[in-house]
């Protein structure tokens, strides 16, 4: 069996000298969330001594490389293990002892005692847990719900989730609301990058996230079952709260960052209760700095450029790869890599990848020549191919997240920007062609580069 925990890609990232101990003391309350800041694309950060006896580890995944040694694989195959996961998902199989439940508590829970959860930013008013996955089931059909959602420390055992109206859990909130219940929740803290990047794929009500999970391990992801709600976990997770989410319990949140680095106030959160949590001995608490931060952007833009690119796929072939930018938040702006677009295809992909995810304001389509990783190309790419007259795209009024920082009453603005040859472009010299050395003497030279 593979090593499913967070450990392993701590001792991976510390053996090549891309983790960082920090062994002075460092304050929970905004210090740990400045050093973070401070160091957002540097050595992944492991704090040894918050105060609280439980280390914490932040900025482990700040780039698509770090994503890719999570999952053990080579940076180059990140997009086509993303879309294996989505194709061939392979579901869970239940443990009777797990590592995560080594430790129980179960009276008088405390979480800001047990836990060194940080205060992240100024105007913020309680701390945050932030690389929580919540497990929750649909009160109706009984099917698994995966996702992330920021949740805030209210006293006690008590918990405020803050939920976007259209995100899953809240329809499950929802739902459970309207047949007079509560809504049982397991929150797993300290995950394998699986758990984490298969949390957020763009899948349909109902479809069930552990079975993409373990289609990014390559094997079935390993459960245990709660101690207390009827909810299975990952067996390996560093952290599980147990509790529940009551949507006639309203709390407003007030200030709380968001992607764009901005605060933003989107009004009441739900309300809960955390009555039992089961941790692993020496436990090591996650914590992913939020706001416009590598590692929170990248979680999202990964999960939904992926989910992106199976869907755009299906309707156009010639689209080779979809990536979500860092400078976009993660969410915003997408860049798109086709093979010899058909005139009016490139506009066809613009149109369609907004159709599909609404965030999407920004989207480029590029040849497939052209290393959509790196900005300076694609930024050629627009130089030398883009044409304003015929290859802009925009869409006024169109329907806007409510997140979307320049949103005018819940709608923005959309462009699409289509920097791809055609057809006899530039004949008899090519713009689809770069200038180059034989391609023999190149892979010749290549290959012995070093002794040059």
């Amino acid at each position: 069996m593979t090593d499913q925990s967070l450990r392993k890609l701590i001792s991976t990232l510390e053996a090549a000298g891309e983790l960082q101990r920090v062994r002075r003391k460092v304050d929970p309350r905004f210090e740990l969330g400045a050093v973070l800041s401070l160091r957002d694309r540097g050595p992944a950060q492991l704090f040894e001594n918050t105060g609280s006896g439980m280390p914490v580890v932040g900025n482990l995944l700040s780039s698509r490389a770090r994503f890719a040694r999570g999952l053990g694989i080579a940076p180059e195959a990140l997009d086509a293990t993303c879309l294996r996961a989505l194709a061939k998902p392979i579901p869970p199989v239940m443990v009777e002892q797990a590592p995560v439940q080594e430790i129980v508590h179960r009276d008088g829970i405390d979480l800001a005692r047990l836990l060194p959860v940080p205060m992240w930013f100024e105007r913020e008013i309680a701390p945050y847990i932030t690389a929580g996955v919540i497990i929750a089931k649909d009160p109706e059909t009984g099917r698994r719900n995966v996702s992330i959602a920021r949740l805030r420390l209210e006293g006690g055992g008590r918990v405020m989730a803050g939920i976007a109206k259209n995100h899953h859990l809240n329809l499950l909130a929802e739902k459970a609301k309207a047949l007079g219940r509560k809504l049982p929740i397991a929150v797993a803290i300290g995950n394998h990058t699986a758990v984490l990047l298969g949390s957020q794929f763009y899948l349909g009500l109902g479809d069930d996230e552990y079975d993409n999970i373990g289609g990014l391990l390559g094997e079935p992801l390993r459960l245990a079952k709660c101690r207390t709600v009827d909810i299975e976990v990952p067996a390996e997770a560093e952290i599980v709260l147990e509790g529940e989410l009551d949507p006639n319990e309203l709390i407003d949140e007030g200030p709380v960052s968001e992607f764009h680095g901005f605060y933003v106030n989107y009004g009441p959160g739900i309300g809960g209760a955390i009555d039992c949590v089961t941790h692993r001995k020496n436990a090591i608490y996650q914590a992913i700095l939020p706001g416009y931060a590598s590692e929170h952007c990248l979680l999202g833009g990964i999960a939904i450029g992926a989910t992106l690119l199976q869907a755009l796929q299906r309707m156009i072939p010639a689209i080779r790869r979809v990536l979500i930018t860092d400078g976009g938040m993660g969410r915003l702006h997408a860049i798109i890599s086709m093979h010899r677009p058909r005139p009016g295809e490139g506009k066809r992909a613009v149109l369609l990848a907004m159709g599909q995810v609404n965030l999407l304001k920004l989207v480029t389509v590029v040849d497939d020549d052209v290393d959509i990783e790196n900005p300076r190309e694609v930024e050629w790419s627009l130089a030398a191919r883009f044409r304003g007259d015929e290859d802009l795209v925009v869409i006024d009024g169109v329907k806007a997240d409510r997140c979307d920082p320049v949103h005018d009453n819940l709608t923005v603005t959309k462009i699409g920007m289509i920097a791809t040859t055609r057809p006899g472009d530039g004949e008899p010299l090519s713009r689809s062609e770069f200038v180059a050395a034989p391609k023999t003497v190149l892979d010749r030279v290549r290959a012995q580069l070093k002794e040059y």
